[in-house]
């Protein structure tokens, strides 16, 4: 009688959250740490054998994700479900998986997905704040116009040929973009930039919210910006915003096998509250009461 095998060869897809702040980006690198070496080195240590992660995008150098998508294949009877917990009690503590499912064995997590977003995010506040500096750009040398930002965004939407926004370095033939949907809102001291794409080129967003920033502060008119990517006037773009502002939100699929709960809107948006003149006076009277006290003793 021939024994039954429990091992099965199934695609996994996984939900991932990392802060970027110490990788070299997402993409597997010789002898530097990368979110896809880190992830590779969990499942090998799991299955006893080497496997290759394919995730939805490459996230550059210190750049964050709240929900990059990546899949990999495996011969385990483990089920595809339990591979969230199982790998994030390997996983360091700036890497998180979100979800784990089984998907097709055709199902691709690069070339099934139909949009990738990003947000970024600048702190205009001219104080500096430790907790909001990992996953901002603080802006404060001049004032911002988000109205401004918000109608610049508003002619890239569509079929494009941005050559303006991209780095060099790429293996990537062309430079067409569709760009699906834009935002800008204020939300206090922070202005978020969002932008949906079916693609995104090298280096795309931060050179694009470098330019934005130039329109935002009124060193760049709205008409004058819409020209440099147009013409396709690359030498123009010299500045890239800084990594740390920009997070992947999301990837969207036709058929993904998570609810929304796992991938949809897991990174919050950063806000501080607001200090009136009422509540400064309450903290003097507070301090002064304090102070009193002190002097008593």
């Amino acid at each position: 009688m021939v024994a039954p095998n429990y091992e099965l060869k199934y695609r996994v897809a996984l939900v991932i959250q990392y802060l970027g702040t110490h990788f070299h980006g997402w993409q597997r690198q010789l002898q530097l740490r990368t979110v896809q070496a880190e992830i590779e080195k969990a499942i090998e240590r799991v299955l006893g054998y080497p496997v290759a992660l394919h995730g939805a995008g490459r996230t550059d150098t210190g750049v964050h994700a709240a929900a990059q998508v990546a899949h990999f294949d495996a011969t385990s009877p483990i089920p595809a479900e339990r591979w969230a917990p199982i790998l994030n009690s390997y996983l360091p503590d700036d890497i998180l998986i979100r979800g784990s499912a089984s998907v097709n064995s055709n199902w691709h997590a690069r070339f099934d997905a139909k949009w990738r977003r990003y947000r970024y995010t600048l702190y205009t506040e001219p104080r500096p704040n430790l907790f909001v500096k990992p996953f901002s750009w603080h802006y404060y040398y001049a004032a911002l116009d988000e109205n401004l930002i918000r109608s610049a965004l508003q002619p890239l939407l569509g079929k494009h040929h941005l050559a303006a926004f991209h780095r060099a370095g790429s293996r990537r033939a062309h430079s067409w973009v569709e760009i699906q949907a834009v935002e800008c809102d204020r939300q206090g001291a922070f202005i978020n930039i969002e932008i949906q794409a079916d693609g995104f080129l090298y280096g795309m967003v931060r050179l694009l919210v470098g330019l934005l920033v130039d329109v935002g502060k009124g060193s760049l008119s709205l008409d004058r910006f819409t020209e440099l990517w147009q013409q396709q006037q690359r030498e123009y773009v010299k500045y890239a915003a800084p990594p740390q502002g920009l997070c992947l939100l999301r990837v969207g699929y036709p058929d993904f096998p998570f609810s929304q709960e796992v991938w949809y809107e897991t990174l919050p948006q950063l806000v501080l509250p607001a200090i009136n003149n009422v509540a400064q006076e309450k903290r003097q009277v507070i301090n002064q009461d304090i102070l009193s006290s002190s002097i008593n003793v």
